[in-house]
This record gives C-alpha cells, structure tokens and sequence, in this order.
C-alpha cells in the first residue's frame, strides 16, 4: 500500500483572538484556561481532531467559509505552525504559497529575493542560477526585476512568488487563494502551470473560494466548517453539497428584506410598491428550475403625474456576476405617463440559469436616466435547484445554452 505523502493524524490546533498585553494579564488568562479545563476566552480551536490521508500525485480542493481552517491546514504542512495537538506528517519537498509577501524581504529587489524565496525552499544557489530565467519568464517583471519589492502592488508579488515556488520542483505545492490578486491572463497561466504539474504527479492542496475553479482544478475536495471536516469526497459531489449548504445559509440571511410584502410609502413622486416571482401558472415562488417560465411582476404606485417612465431589472447571481438587465426602454416598450398604481412584468419564456442563487434589482425611473424614482438594490432573490431527474443535464457555469450535439463518423477536419 502507497504511504500518504501527507497524514493528519487527529489534528487541533488553536489561536489567541489577541495577545496579553502585560505579564499579569497572561497569568490571569493562563489560570481561566486551568480552571475551565479547555480555552481561555480569547482563544478558539481553528482546528479540532481533524484526519485524512493524501495521497502522492491527489489534487485535493479545501473549501468552506472563512474561518473554517483552510488556511491554518495549509500552514500546518508547510510547517509554518506546529498543531496544538494530534501529529501532521508530509513527506517531499513543499511549495507554499500562502500569505502574499511572505518569504520576501520588503528592502530586497525581486532578483534578490527570488534567491532568497528559493534558498527558504531548500535550493543552492546554483540550482536557482539554473532555473532563474525561466522563474523571470513566467512571472514577466522582468523590466521591475532590480525594484524594491516593498513598491510591489498585490498582483507583482503573486507573479513572483508564484514563479518561484513552481520552478523549485516540489514534491507538493499549496495554493491559498492567491490566485485571486492577479490578473485574469496571468491567473489563467497560473492555472495552466497547476494543470502541468498534476500531469507531473505533484501533489497539489489547492485553497479557493471559487467553486467552478475547484471543480477544474481537483479531483477530490474536503470541507472543512468551524475547523472541522465536515465532508470529503470527489470534487463534483462534495462541491454541490457545500454550494446547496451556502445558498440556504444566505437565502436565510436575506429572507427578512426579500420583498414579499408591500413597501410602505416613503414620500417619493413614485414607488415600487411589491416585486412577485411568479411561475408558468400565476403562483408567486421563489425557487424554480431551468427551463422553467419566470414572471418579475412590479406593482407601483404614482403619487404625482410621472412623465416617460422608465421600468428597470438587473439580475446579479449570488457571487456578483451580472447576469443581464433589462428595461422597457431598450425593449422599446413606450410607457404612458403614470398617474396612479399599476403593475408591469417581465416575462422569461425559458429560465436558461442554472443552479444557483439570484438577486433582483428593480427601478422606476425617466427616460432619460437623470431621475431615480425610486431603486431596490438586490431585494428580492430566487433561486435555481435542479433536480436529479430534471432534462437539463449541464452542471457548470452561469446558463444553458440549450445547444444540441451531433456526431459524423468519418466527417473530414
């Protein structure tokens, strides 16, 4: 049997929420701690009796919240932190890219602290001598190579420790999240270079908040949830299960201003009384399938005469994409001047979103755009649940493009 390159062994480890800041406060702390048989009150578990096994050549996603332990897993196989408790084995030589800047010396040029960043990963220097060309390449700062990196944005630092971390041949590479500081063509390349060394079989542990980059990154993800593993399995599966978890969680959160009743009135010229998510039969829901028929009903109130009234939408999904947003006018639909309550819809023959959830923004406003009557920002939400045995069979992204496929046996290119 293949032994685990990396073990956790019924991990814990714990924080201080602050540090004491007198001799005298950390012996009144070191006594609650006694007395209570556990954690002072500044301190939490980010880490509680966690165990698992990688395997050599796994690419293994880490999800959850924030909090959760991700981060503090990764510092733990680099040996950054020791656990408070249980035992953390790895065998190979570690990449790390964790913090943004650490490793790096803020007075130092990037040449010099390529040699340093390396030199901290266990190379001489002329194994970076042999390999700093194609470090520079990669990271493409060649032209800021002799600048302090302390005037390095966010982005320069990711390139160049990526760089680094990638050319030193490691045995197991770490990812925190920092991927997302750069910009889209060098996090494409970045994840690229990911996808050559999985073929290589290096081990990746790969921290994101995104789902869809987990999904085409890893092939086997653990959820962790207040410092506990609360799911570990293929990709696909345990990344659904936390997106399904998430989605109640905010839709939760966000049941109290979703809108369902009328809006009392607020002393403007006019107002968006009430927006109705209705289905194909006229009832009002908040969940509905792909595919399905979707009405956005406005129901408004005109206290004084509105002359060419504009009605808006914008659709965001939950992570912030804008997904489109209509109005009447683009539509070409003249409105007559309002002059008391009435109701509008926007009518979706066939809901191309896929699963998800997604937040309303409706407007009243004039033609012109200089007068906001009134504006409900993401107010209003509904989700997209699939079922198992649902026609539409795509997983990922935003949409379905309800395209069709076809084969040709023999076809020529």
């Amino acid at each position: 049997m293949t032994r685990p390159i990396i073990r956790f062994q019924s991990v814990s480890k714990y924080y201080r929420r602050r540090q004491s800041r007198s001799l005298r406060e950390a012996f009144v702390r070191s006594l609650s701690r006694r007395a209570a048989d556990g954690l002072g009150p500044d301190e939490f578990w980010a880490l509680e009796n966690v165990s698992f096994d990688i395997a050599p050549g796994e690419v293994v996603g880490l999800i959850g919240p924030n909090g959760a332990g991700k981060s503090t897993s990764l510092k733990l196989v680099s040996r950054v932190v020791q656990p408070t408790r249980g035992r953390v084995d790895v065998y190979g030589r570690v990449g790390a890219l964790l913090e943004l800047g650490a490793g790096f010396h803020p007075d130092l040029s990037g040449r010099d602290n390529v040699y340093l960043n390396a030199a901290l990963l266990g190379l001489s220097r002329r194994e970076v001598q042999r390999q700093f060309d194609a470090i520079v390449a990669f990271s493409e700062l060649e032209a800021f190579l002799d600048t302090p990196v302390k005037h390095y944005s966010s982005g320069m630092f990711m390139r160049l420790a990526f760089a680094v971390n990638v050319h030193v041949d490691p045995e197991i590479l770490l990812v925190d999240e920092v991927l997302a500081v750069g910009d889209n063509w060098f996090q494409r390349k970045c994840v690229n270079r990911i996808g050559e060394m999985r073929r290589q079989g290096v081990t990746i542990l790969f921290v994101s908040h995104s789902q869809d980059l987990v999904r085409s990154i890893c092939d086997r993800v653990l959820w962790l949830d207040h410092g506990r593993v609360r799911a570990d399995g293929p990709a696909d599966r345990v990344t659904r299960q936390y997106l399904s978890h998430d989605l109640d969680r905010m839709e939760a959160a966000m049941r109290p201003r979703a809108g369902a009743g009328p809006r009392p009135a607020g002393g403007k010229r006019a107002e968006i009384t009430r927006v109705t998510l209705l289905d194909e039969a006229g009832q009002a829901r908040s969940v509905f399938q792909t595919g399905q028929r979707l009405v956005i009903a406005l129901d408004y109130v005109a206290h004084e005469p509105i002359p060419s009234p504009v009605f808006g939408l914008a659709i965001h999904r939950q992570d912030g994409a804008h997904v489109c947003g209509p109005n009447t006018d683009f539509a070409g639909l003249k409105l007559p001047d309002l002059a008391a309550a009435g109701r509008i819809e926007y009518t979706v023959p066939y809901l191309p979103l896929l699963d998800g959830l997604y937040l309303v923004s409706a407007s009243l406003h004039d033609r012109e755009g200089l007068v906001m009557y009134d504006y409900l920002d993401r107010q209003i939400s509904f989700r997209v649940e699939n079922r198992p045995d649902s026609r539409v069979k795509e997983r990922y992204g935003l949409m379905t493009l309800q395209g069709v496929w076809t084969h040709h046996a023999g076809a020529r290119a």
